[in-house]
């Protein structure tokens, strides 16, 4: 497959020299343009048309919301990976209406937008390779790709939850139990996810006694074993 053309939208610099060197990491995308403000965004991807852009919200003139709106009323077919330090309920929803494919949440770690760029390509890779799609291969894309799965989140507000645990935090950890078909340790999560271990083995825990999760102990050669999480 070809490399998917990619346009990044960010203000800030040295985030936006971050976030292409996660790219260039990762490889099978190639960055055709950059935009430091929501205008410029706008200008860049109207006239490039890129298959994806990676958009933040808060840019200096307008928001990123706006630029994703503008770019559905003119009917241009690219798809939008959010990446943003906004994790407020109604703008999140907002975003997931407006049908962007993932949500990522600053401060990220470079596995965390791995997994978002190779879910998205692995989606990409599934709709070239046919010209037409069974109900069956469609029900598994849209449950590994959709941004929000819905089936595996948490509905409540962050009162209903032990003291330090928020709901978003808690969709986010089991979004990525969900999407990566395997257990994964409580190290891995907090790598993909961008929290600290305790902080990972804490929603993990929870989730195991909510019975959204199981615990399996898996053995090396040699050594203890490694508890492993599992979405039920």
């Amino acid at each position: 497959m070809e490399p998917i053309d990619l346009i990044l939208v960010e203000d800030d610099p040295m985030v936006m020299a971050v976030n292409e060197g996660f790219i260039e990491q990762i490889g099978g995308f190639q960055i055709i343009g950059t935009a430091r403000s929501g205008a410029e965004g706008l200008d860049l991807i109207q006239s490039l048309r890129p298959r994806l852009v990676l958009l933040d919200i808060y840019l200096p003139d307008m928001d990123g919301v706006e630029v994703l709106k503008e770019i559905r009323r003119c009917g241009i077919p690219t798809d939008f990976i959010m990446i943003t330090a906004a994790h407020d309920v109604k703008t999140v929803q907002d975003l997931l209406r407006s049908g962007v494919v993932d949500y990522i949440i600053k401060p990220f770690k470079c596995e965390r937008l791995k997994l978002a760029l190779e879910k998205y390509r692995h989606y990409l890779e599934k709709l070239n390779d046919q010209a037409a799609i069974g109900q069956e291969d469609l029900d598994a894309l849209i449950n590994s790709n959709t941004s929000a799965n819905r089936s595996q989140s948490l509905n409540g507000s962050d009162e209903d939850l032990p003291k330090g645990l928020r709901t978003l935090t808690l969709n986010q950890v089991l979004k990525f139990l969900s999407e990566g078909g395997q257990g994964f340790s409580a190290e891995e999560v907090a790598e993909g996810v961008g929290l600290a271990r305790v902080t990972a083995r804490r929603y993990l825990e929870y989730l195991e006694k909510r019975g959204k999760v199981r615990l399996e102990s898996r053995y090396g050669s040699v050594g203890r074993p490694v508890n492993r999480y599992k979405v039920i």
